[in-house]
This record gives structure tokens, sequence and C-alpha cells, in this order.
């Protein structure tokens, strides 16, 4: 990918969710909400504070990362389609 993101962003691929439950009913794709988890696959350099000074981000490329539902920008990187959103978005590393 020949995409970097800048300061505090992240670039997030969602997982899709599983097409069954686990009582074994198939999920129609039109039922289907978000998905809320992804895999992070490009981070920033970081946030830049008042001081001048660049803080790294608590995130790295590879993390299973939890973010809001409708959380961050959609974009189509080489054919996928991805989440580009601050390191603010993300809730938690799984």
């Amino acid at each position: 990918m020949k995409f970097r993101p800048l300061h505090d962003r992240v670039v997030v691929e969602p997982l899709e969710e599983e097409e069954k439950t686990a009582g074994g009913i198939i999920i129609p794709d039109t039922a289907k909400e978000k998905p809320m988890q992804g895999k992070v696959l490009a981070v920033g350099n970081g946030a830049r504070g008042d001081d001048g000074k660049v803080t790294a981000l608590d995130v790295k490329k590879g993390d299973k990362v939890l973010y809001g539902k409708w959380s961050g920008t959609e974009v189509k990187l080489d054919g996928k389609t991805m989440l580009i959103m601050r390191e603010s978005d993300i809730m938690g590393v799984i």
C-alpha cells in the first residue's frame, strides 16, 4: 500500500463479522450491521502537542482494534474498502 497517514490518523481494514449466529441462523447482507472491529494497516507519526513535540501513537501496524460504529472516513485503496480515522476514535486494542 502506498498510502501513509499523517499525524494521529490510522488506516484500518474492517473485519467482517460472522454470517451465522451461535444458533446456526444465517444473517443476510441487508440485516448485517457495520463492523466495529478492524486491523490496523498503517499509522501516522503521532499527534503534535501545544509545545510542538510529537507524541507517538498507542496503536501500531497489525493491531486488532475496536472502534465506534460510525467512526472514520471510508475510502477505497488498492481495491479494498478501508477506514481512515483519528486514533481518538479507537476505543481499544483487542
